[in-house]
């Protein structure tokens, strides 16, 4: 992959992963201080997984922005895509059930857990691969 496109990616990549940063320690705080009262235990649970899910996946997208300039891997960019998708749909369906109480954004959970989990396959290969 040429230098210039690993850089632009990773560029957007670490600004997605900052602002995901941002906005989990908001969802956090609007969780513990608005959502107390007006959430069942359960669905305070279910919204809080979200925010743990997110905090970790910003982190780890920023270490793959840092490797993938280092090792100047696809196999990197492509784990902190994945991250980022199951961001989206793990997260963002976790807060749209806990917030709306539509079940049928249960559904969507798992197939950002399988984002989460090919994000950290494809880190591995990087590993993997890295001379």
């Amino acid at each position: 992959m040429d230098n210039s496109i690993i850089r632009s990616l990773s560029r957007s990549l670490l600004v997605f992963a900052a602002l995901s940063g941002a906005v989990t320690v908001s969802l956090g705080a609007f969780a513990a201080h608005g959502l107390k009262l007006h959430l069942s235990p359960y669905l305070l649970g279910v919204f809080e997984t979200g925010v743990q899910y997110q905090a970790w996946h910003s982190l780890a997208m920023i270490g793959c922005v840092i490797l993938a300039r280092i090792l100047a891997s696809k196999a990197v960019l492509y784990a902190a895509l994945f991250f980022a998708a199951g961001i989206v749909f793990f997260s963002g369906s976790l807060y749209a059930l806990a917030l709306t109480g539509i079940k049928w954004f249960g559904p969507i959970t798992p197939m950002g857990g399988i984002c989460f989990i090919i994000g950290w396959v494809m880190l591995a290969v990087a590993a993997w691969r890295s001379t």
